[in-house]
């Protein structure tokens, strides 16, 4: 294959890691400020947060695009394939980690009407904290190749999930307690399990830094805690 086209081949390569790094400064400046949103019932903080998803969206088109000229460029294989193919699924989890933060920005909307328990709207943002230091430190690790670092990562799922675990049961507490909560602390239950669902595609991220560095995800089964035991909808 003549030179030029190898060195441009890598341009792009160089180009696409670009644009899901960008995308994924994106993802979490989302969710941070859906928090926000939610903590200081700012509705025009949440309106921006979800005007601001189709920025997201027009990067992940990007990386279709960037990712359809390279298998064009050439017949990629081993190392470079991997590259690719986890570039797509990498734009693919930020993708949703922003779908789910506009979710929350939304529900927060509704909920600035009306008196959500304060307790429980601070484990949202302990949640939301976990999930976004997780994603920040998954993006750093993908933009330098750090296998240990994703793993550190990959392992706190875990801990997302029991927080999550011992949000649901306060919620529910709450609502059995005093049936007027019924309604704002149904929107929480959403937000958290939309928080929590972001942090299963940080997870997700962390194997695919792992799939591209050494054709591999992790060989333990994945730490889980009990939130699989509790699915309420992701709907907007």
């Amino acid at each position: 294959m003549p030179e030029h086209t190898l060195k441009r081949f890598d341009e792009e390569l160089e180009r696409l890691s670009a644009t899901i790094s960008e995308m994924g400064g994106l993802a979490e400046s989302q969710l941070a400020q859906s928090l926000i949103a939610l903590r200081d019932r700012d509705t025009e903080v949440a309106e921006r947060v979800i005007a601001d998803d189709a920025r997201v969206d027009a990067l992940d088109e990007a990386v279709q695009e960037q990712t359809v000229q390279l298998l064009a460029l050439r017949q990629p294989m081993a190392v470079d394939l991997r590259v690719i193919l986890s570039s797509i699924k990498i734009a693919a989890a930020l993708e949703r980690i922003a779908d789910y933060a506009k979710n929350t920005a939304k529900r927060s909307i509704v909920l600035s009407q009306s008196n959500a328990p304060a307790s429980a709207v601070t484990g949202i943002e302990r949640l939301g904290r976990l999930v976004r230091t997780a994603l920040k430190d998954v993006l750093d690790a993908f933009a330098h190749g750090d296998v240990a670092k994703a793993h550190d990562v990959w392992q706190r799922d875990e801990e997302i999930d029991q927080v999550y675990t011992g949000l649901f049961r306060h919620l529910l507490t709450y609502m059995m307690e005093d049936p007027r909560t019924i309604t704002a602390c149904t929107h929480l239950l959403f937000m958290a399990k939309n928080i929590e669902r972001a942090g299963d595609h940080v997870t997700n991220i962390a194997e695919l830094v792992s799939f591209r560095a050494t054709g591999h995800g992790f060989d333990e089964v994945r730490p889980k805690g009990s939130a699989s035991l509790y699915t309420t909808s992701n709907a907007p």
